[in-house]
């Protein structure tokens, strides 16, 4: 009875749970106050200088063109529509890039892993050349090979029929407009779940009985096939649209820009580096002792590497990974450098032309922060079902 009394008569500054709960109301009012001054000192300050603030710029005429851009635009167009258009440019950099940077960096990291002593030197000089050079570098590299070392577009080289190199960039044939091709995406979309289906139940089917299933060969076959088969039930439709020289520039198909093409190799080739590291600490922190036992019970090395060690070294590849994959979405910013119209350019031409730094800033902040937690939201998910599971 006596403790009781005792403890209720504790006061709460001596009490640590109340204790730690005064200091985060503290400290929550202390940044609330902080927010609150800064932005009445900006509006005020805005006022005084007779800067008008807010976003209603966003409907008025933007009055500039952008060089590249994956809808339809024009000078006419609004503020608003001229920064969605460097938005969707910084997602396609960003997401072309990280497939292409997981690509090569897997198999770099495999390949410096490699017992072949040429393979194994060749992806190590490869992966401390590419990480020593500033990125910025690269871009300026790459940017400057297309201007100084490629013909104009009149000499162009053309290695194959519909297709051109020169310095205004990469021209390539594209089928042409076709009904069937949204039957065919379709079919493609199918053919990806019908393989994720497939790996599911082979990883079950091998969970209970120990038998293998070529589940690679087999999504390959589904994946490529469903699509074909739909192309030639819509009568194989082989019309494409290539690009021709008119004027000064080519014309129809798809144009890929110097700029464009010199962000994401500089992105790709740098990245890929810091991924191959990752991809090769991972697989080396698995156990050899795992790897011999797999090749003594006669399962080769391609299935080891799948079945074995991959599935392990995941749990230490990913958060690595994910970093990595936020940084080439941040590191897109530098577009700029070279031209490329993504969406700090196209904010900054913004800002330039109304005078609302503020809020330009504030756009390119959540731009890229939403990109950046899209990206870790799903890495995440991905870790938590790559993890393994006791049993």
């Amino acid at each position: 009875m006596k403790n009781s009394i005792s403890e209720e008569k504790v006061p709460f500054w001596l009490d640590p749970d109340k204790r730690a709960i005064f200091y985060q109301v503290i400290t929550f009012l202390m940044v609330g106050l902080l927010a609150y001054y800064l932005v009445h000192n900006t509006i005020v300050n805005l006022d005084r200088q007779n800067i008008s603030s807010g976003f209603g710029f966003m409907e008025k005429e933007a009055s500039f063109e952008i060089g590249e851009s994956p809808i339809e635009y024009s000078a006419a167009d609004s503020y608003g529509r001229a920064l969605l258009v460097g938005a969707l440019n910084t997602m396609k950099v960003s997401f072309i890039g990280i497939i292409l940077c997981l690509f090569i960096g897997i198999f770099v990291g495999v390949a410096r892993l490699s017992s072949n002593w040429l393979v194994s030197k060749l992806a190590l000089i490869y992966i401390e050349i590419m990480q020593n050079i500033p990125i910025l570098l690269q871009l300026f590299f790459w940017y400057a090979l297309f201007y100084e070392s490629l013909p104009s577009p009149r000499q162009a080289i053309n290695p194959f029929t519909g297709l051109f190199i020169c310095n205004r960039g990469v021209a390539m044939g594209i089928p042409a407009a076709n009904p069937s091709h949204k039957f065919i995406f379709i079919a493609l979309i199918l053919g990806l779940i019908i393989s994720f289906l497939i790996r599911k139940w082979s990883k079950k089917r091998q969970e209970n009985t120990g038998k293998h299933f070529p589940v690679f060969w087999t999504s390959m076959a589904v994946t490529i096939g469903l699509p074909i088969l739909t192309w030639m039930m819509a009568g194989a439709p082989a019309q494409m649209n290539l690009p021709a020289l008119k004027g000064f520039n080519f014309k129809g198909g798809i144009m890929m820009s110097p700029e464009f093409i010199a962000l994401l190799l500089g992105l790709v080739i740098y990245t890929s580096a810091f991924v191959a590291e990752a991809v090769r600490a991972g697989i080396q922190a698995v156990s050899r002792g795992q790897t011999e036992a797999a090749l003594s019970i006669g399962l080769k090395k391609g299935h080891v590497l799948n079945l074995v060690v991959l599935p392990q070294a995941l749990r230490i590849i990913i958060p690595p990974l994910t970093s990595q994959m936020l940084n080439l979405t941040k590191n897109s910013s530098l577009a700029i450098a070279i031209g490329f119209p993504d969406f700090v350019s196209v904010a900054n031409t913004t800002i330039n032309q109304t005078g609302q730094s503020i809020e330009g800033v504030a756009l390119i902040m959540a731009c890229y922060l939403t990109f950046s937690l899209s990206t870790s939201v799903f890495m995440n998910w991905y870790n938590k079902k790559s993890k393994l599971v006791e049993r």
